[in-house]
């Protein structure tokens, strides 16, 4: 599959001086160079919005291998203080599991509600500390400060040092890429993308669910608005009358969660 560093070292070595001899035979035009250009840039916009190409690092979006009849069940955006504790009691409900990545402003204002999801069994991840839009557009210093700062909050809350970690809007660069290896973060996608914060119509969003989910998928929904709380109900139902369990990422990847 591609990725940043083999489109790069194509350009350089490949692309480049196959430009500069034909370039030197008169055999290009003087818009060929641009044509190169667009090509590398297109990729790699795609690339920084598309997690699922790994395209600047490896993630985490499914587990094809899994033996079980299994899914992992994820939340983006809590804890927040109307939706999180419903989400909470639908899961024990259905004796759920599923992961939360949290945004560290949202634990530092609810510590109680993330003592909850933890004492329920749940896990738990970085989301970052703002979730700015900006946030693909910061320096590796600032990320790291931003993912560091969500991490010692969430040790206060629940003395728990997080190791997972997943990208606002799944969004990814080369500075996020050196942040996330400084730190020695396992990073996670999904295979699913439930679109539930842009929806208005919850019976599509659970029929788009339901037609794609499969063992090893990842589901990604959020915990902080009301048609996730809906379409989440009918999901856990439709989950429990097909004998699909929901476990956590840890479990699906087999992959330490916590330092």
């Amino acid at each position: 599959m591609l990725n940043f560093k083999k489109v790069n070292t194509s350009f350089i070595f490949i692309v480049l001086p196959l430009f500069l001899i034909l370039r030197s035979e008169n055999n290009l035009s003087n818009w060929s160079i641009f044509i190169f250009i667009i090509i590398w840039l297109v990729l790699t916009i795609i690339g920084s919005f598309h997690i699922r190409w790994n395209y600047f690092l490896k993630a985490n979006h499914s587990n094809k291998q899994v033996k079980e009849n299994v899914i992992a069940l994820t939340f983006d955006d809590g804890p927040n203080k109307e939706f999180t504790p419903k989400i909470l009691s639908l899961l024990k409900k259905y004796n759920a599991k599923a992961t939360f990545f949290c945004i560290g402003k949202n634990v530092k204002d609810h510590p109680d509600i993330l003592n909850k999801t933890v004492k329920d069994g749940h896990l738990i991840g970085n989301h970052s500390y703002n979730h700015h839009n900006s946030f693909g557009f910061l320096s590796t210093e600032k990320v790291i400060d931003e993912l560091e700062k969500t991490k010692n909050i969430i040790e206060e809350a629940v003395d728990l040092k997080v190791h997972f970690f997943r990208p606002p809007f799944g969004v990814t660069n080369p500075n996020i890429a050196k942040a996330v290896k400084n730190l020695n973060l396992h990073t996670f996608g999904w295979s699913i993308r439930s679109l539930d914060t842009i929806a208005k119509d919850p019976e599509k969003v659970y029929q788009k669910i339901i037609s794609k989910i499969k063992k090893g998928d990842v589901l990604l929904m959020h915990d902080a608005n009301s048609l996730s709380v809906t379409v989440l109900e009918k999901v856990l139902k439709y989950l429990d009358q097909n004998n699909i369990k929901t476990i956590t990422l840890d479990k699906l990847f087999n992959l330490n969660a916590y330092d």
